[in-house]
This record gives C-alpha cells, structure tokens and sequence, in this order.
C-alpha cells in the first residue's frame, strides 16, 4: 500500500493557530493584545504584513466579543475574537454569554499563563476554562501545540453545526511561543463520535405534522431564530403560502419572513402586535419553527396558546419539551425539515384548502384594523417611533443593529428586515451591544448600508469603541434615541414601582454626544425637533464615514403593547382604543373590569380576563 506524503514544518504554536484560522477561511479578528497572548499576535503581525488577514484592534475586549458575533450573525459564518489572560479574558464573559444565548457561531482565543504557572495565581490568571463553562458550546485549553490545529478544526465544527454557539480555545504562552513538526489540518476533516447533529427529521413525525396542518382551522407559524440560522427563510415563506398560514417571529426570527406579506403578523410577546398576541392566545395549532418558548414570547406559559395542539421542529432535542410538551416533536434542522414537509405535502397529491383558514385570516385582520401599531405625534416634542420610521423609510434595506431596551422594541416593532438584516441581543439583553455589533457587520459586509439603534444609557456602554470607528473608519450609522433616562426601567418603574425612578435618571451627567464623536474625530448630528428630523436622517446617510445621530425625544413615551410579567399574552395594556366596538351589533361585556367586547372574543382585550 502507498503512503500518502503529508507536507511537515517547522512552526510555532502561534503559526499553527493563525494558519489554521486562514485556512478555516478567517478573514478578520477582532481584539486587543496582552501578554500572555503576545506570541500570538506577533506572528499574527507578520500575516496581516502579507494581507493573508485583517486584525481589528477594539478598545475594549467586550467590543471584540459583540463585533465577532455582529460578523457571526451578519454572515452565517463563524465569528473570531481575541483576547489576552486575566482580566482580557473576563472582559469577554459578557460577549461570550450574549453569543451563547443567541446560539451564535464563535471562536474565541485566549491568552493564558505559561503551562507550568497554571493554577500558582500566576500574574493575570484567571481559569477562563472553568468561568465560561456555562456559556460555551465547547471548550478547550491547548496544552502541546500539536494539538493545535485539531483542536482549532474542532472548534469551528462544533460552533457552526447543529445548534450554532460559542467554543472557546484557551492557549498557554509558551504553546504559543514553541516550536514543533506542524502538520496542517483542513476544515471539515475532523470527525467527533461523540457529536452526531440530528439532522433529517422523522418522517412519521412530518407525516403527523402535515395532518395536523391540513386539519387546522386556526393555525399559527411561530418562527424564532432558529430559521435565520438554517437559511430557512424560503422554505418558510413556501410553506406559508401553501397552507395559508399567519406567521408570527421572535425578536431573534426577525427577517425569517417578508413582514411586508399579507400572512405576516409581526412580533409575538411582551412588546409584540396585539394581533400576533390574539392570534397565539386564539389559535387551533401551533407550528413552532426554531423557536425555544422563550418566557418574553409566553408570558404566562401555562396559559399560553391555551387552545393549540403543538408542533415544535428545533435541532436541538434539548429544547423540544423543555418548555412547553409539544403534539408533535420534530428534532432536526429546520431547513431541511421544512423542505421534507414540503415535498411530502406535494407527494401526497392532497391540494391544500387555501379557504379553509379564510375566516380566521378575516378575524386577525379586524384585529390588525383595531390594534394597530401607533406612531405617537406630539406638539411640542419628538417621539422616538417618528425617528425609527424614518430611518427605516429612507433605509429600508439597511442591516440594524440595536442596543436593548425601549427603542429596541420600538425598532422590532416598525422596522421591516430581511434575513440576516436584524442584529440584536435577544436572551441575554446586553446593553452596549449595538455599536460594536454595528461594527462587526460593517466591516464583514462594507458594501452595506449598517445602522445601529441605540439608547443614550445603552450607547455609554461601549461608547470607547467610537475609537475604533475612526481608527479603521469604519462606514456605521449610530442613532441614539435619547430620552435621558434608562428608559424600560424607568417605564417599568412607573407601572409596577410606584413612579420611585430610583437609579434610572440619565440626564444629569448626559454627554454632549457631537462634542464626543468631534473628540474622536468623527461627526456627529443632534436632532431636537421634528422640522429637523428628516434632513438629518439624510444627512448622515450619505456621509461618507461614521456617523452619530444623537435624537432628543419626547422624555416619558412607553413602549405599548406590554404584557405584564406574570401575565398570559391577551392581557396587554397600552392598547388603543377599539374604534369599531360601538359598531358592532352583538356585544358582550367583561365580567372584570367591564368593558365592551365583540362577541367572537374569547379573552377581554382590556384586561385579559376569559370571557
């Protein structure tokens, strides 16, 4: 038998790495360097020399974090960071867990003390390994460079297969530093026994799943971020069509499906529309598509679609059940479960009664017609839904990024995205997350239009990423929506706490955020009326470089729809007011709180009482 030749140098431990990123096909790394992690970047200076890859130096290990998970999520690809041992390494814990939340595919490297100062509170050590375990997918310390390249092919297996997350590579200096016989290993060619994604679902659990569909009267499609993570976006709208099916998405499902569409009924959950929240609470079948039954899409979950047999297709079987026991579980990825569905469905030789769901899609259009989401007008102050409807007007197919909090929602709410055009942390809710996500996705897409919604309590986060801007003039768009208070807990502080604003107030030390960005040499932009607003707008748009918008908006507006915590999703307050009531012949009133209700209303829209 003859042997294959494998090509054998002479590297470091640090070649092995860079090489091995090359080779994975990294094109970019966000970080900030230390010593512990310095052989690294020293032979990382001498591949950005050769133009082989680009180093993004942040000015804040947490920027690195956020801005490899915007890449991550503006791609599909799998986002790179870097950060040195001990406090460079913490620094991450927060972009790390954003990540993990999110299930979004990472590669992290860590710097870390010599082999054998490991565990002697050695200078700068920390045991990353152990702190990150709860927030990776996987993670490894390299303790003989040549395990190097393995472990490097692992990682980006592991992070952008099944269930997509974080993985961690944690790198003693002196691996880094040594020298040995380096023999490279190629992406895809590493095989884990132990890790076996499912992939394909059951063909008796889609066969199931079609006959509940074709059966429903009153079916809803709940898509969350475990389509934009399968490309499934198509398959979606394919699916949706043929049966006639209102669709709903998560804060994470956001551009999964054309809101724009006449099946669309937008975002479900504590701030979503009221008619994605009646349909949920009213539906017969439930089709829950990459979607985990997160506690801000059920509220309360034990009355959550109270009345729906449940169908739950996710790859990972950890989630099916974990929430809420589904009819029908479909462990697979939803792409291709979707796709099997699909071509079931056409196999089968059953035309799909598109008239079948006609009175319901009728219903949910009365409610879109009586609960709309309102745009607020004020006399003598600007709102902030005024602001992020026009930029989404004059932007419409830009890529958003956004902080978290109300001008979150308020972007979820009325920007209209595409797949992978929605960037926000959804699970873990990391202020400061915005702009160096922004940043991330810029600098992956530079031919994009990348526009960061943002808070002013939410900006002064990560505000020192500024520098990074003007350092690689990277081409974002920051809005801030500055109300001058930290503005969900100050609303929640109203409704649920007394009006006691305790810590919330931003105002007294707010910056001059024009006076900032011309600091760092980048230009800023204020806006404190609605003459003014739409010139801005236009203005920072074609502004060939970075740009902060900084929007004086009206102090106390709320964010509405709300469902209270502790509450199933029809009793939302803030609802406008029902115009078509006094109009409709057969009435019926609220045992609770009184209020008038058409007589096809199973729960009081005012109170959320069942009638």
């Amino acid at each position: 038998m003859q042997l294959q030749h494998v090509a054998v140098q002479r590297a470091t431990g640090a070649y092995a790495l860079i090489d091995s990123l090359k080779r994975h096909g990294v094109k970019h790394i966000f970080g900030y360097p230390g010593g512990a992690i310095l052989p690294i970047y020293d032979e990382l200076y001498r591949f950005e020399a050769r133009g082989e890859l680009q180093h993004i130096l942040v000015r804040h290990e947490q920027g690195a974090a956020h801005a490899a998970d915007g890449y991550a999520r503006a791609t599909g690809k799998v986002g790179v960071c870097f950060g040195t041992s001990g406090p460079g390494a913490t620094n991450l814990v927060t972009g790390i867990a954003t990540a993990h939340m999110d299930s979004i595919p990472m590669v992290i490297i860590t710097g870390q003390v010599p082999r054998h100062a490991i565990g002697s509170d050695a200078f700068q050590e920390t045991d990353i390994y152990g702190i990150t375990l709860p927030i990776v997918k996987h993670s490894y310390v390299v303790r003989d460079p040549k395990d190097m390249a393995r472990t490097i092919a692992e990682a980006f297996y592991i992070a952008s297969t099944g269930r997509p997350g974080p993985v961690l590579v944690d790198i003693p200096k002196d691996v880094g530093a040594e020298e040995f016989d380096y023999v490279p290993v190629e992406p895809g060619s590493v095989k884990l026994p132990g890790y076996r994604p499912t992939l394909k679902g059951h063909p008796n659990q889609i066969a199931h799943a079609l006959k509940l569909i074709r059966q429903a009267k009153q079916p809803l499609l709940y898509v969350g971020g475990g389509a934009i993570a399968a490309s499934a976006h198509a398959e979606v709208k394919q699916l949706a069509e043929l049966f006639n099916l209102p669709v709903a998405t998560t804060l994470m499902g956001i551009g999964a499906f054309d809101e724009h569409h006449p099946l669309s009924v937008g975002m479900l959950g504590m701030h979503g529309t009221a008619y994605a929240n009646f349909a949920v609470m009213e539906c017969d079948l439930l089709i829950a598509v990459g979607a985990r039954f997160d506690d801000r899409v059920t509220g309360k979950l034990n009355e959550f679609a109270p009345h729906a047999k449940v169908i739950h297709i996710d790859i990972d079987p950890a989630e099916v059940g974990k929430n809420r026991a589904p009819d029908v579980p479909i462990v697979g990825d939803v792409r291709n479960v979707l796709t099997d569905l699909l071509r079931r469905s056409q196999e089968d030789g059953n035309v799909p009664d598109s008239e079948r769901n006609r009175a319901w899609l009728n219903r949910i259009d009365r409610w879109r017609e009586d609960y709309p989401l309102v745009v607020p007008h004020y006399a003598d102050s600007l709102s902030p839904q005024e602001v992020i409807v026009e930029v989404g007007n004059q932007a419409p197919h830009a890529i958003y990024t956004t902080d978290v909090g109300q001008h979150q929602m308020w972007a979820a709410q009325f920007l209209k995205n595409g797949p992978r055009r929605w960037i926000s942390s959804a699970g873990l809710g990391t202020m400061g997350y915005g702009m160096p996500a922004a940043m991330g996705a810029k600098v992956a897409l530079p031919d994009e239009d990348v526009i960061c919604i943002s808070g002013d309590a939410s900006f002064q986060m990560n505000l020192q990423e500024l520098g990074t801007l003007a350092h690689y003039s990277i081409k974002v768009k920051v809005v801030i929506i500055n109300n001058g208070w930290q503005g969900m807990v100050r609303q929640w502080q109203e409704a649920f706490y007394g009006e006691r604003y305790s810590a919330s107030n931003m105002a007294p030390s707010m910056p001059d955020f024009v006076k900032l960005c011309e600091a760092y040499g980048l230009k800023g932009i204020v806006v404190r009326s609605r003459d003014e607003l739409k010139d801005a707008i236009a203005e920072m748009l074609a502004h060939d470089g970075p740009v902060v918008l900084d929007a004086h908006v009206k102090r106390d507006e709320n964010c509405y729809p709300m469902v209270p915590s502790g509450k199933n999703n029809s009793q939302m307050v803030g609802l406008p007011e029902h115009k078509r009531l006094e109009k409709v012949a057969e009435l019926i009133y609220c045992s609770s709180c009184g209020a008038k209700n058409i007589s096809t209303n199973r729960f009081c829209p005012e109170c959320g009482t069942k009638l």
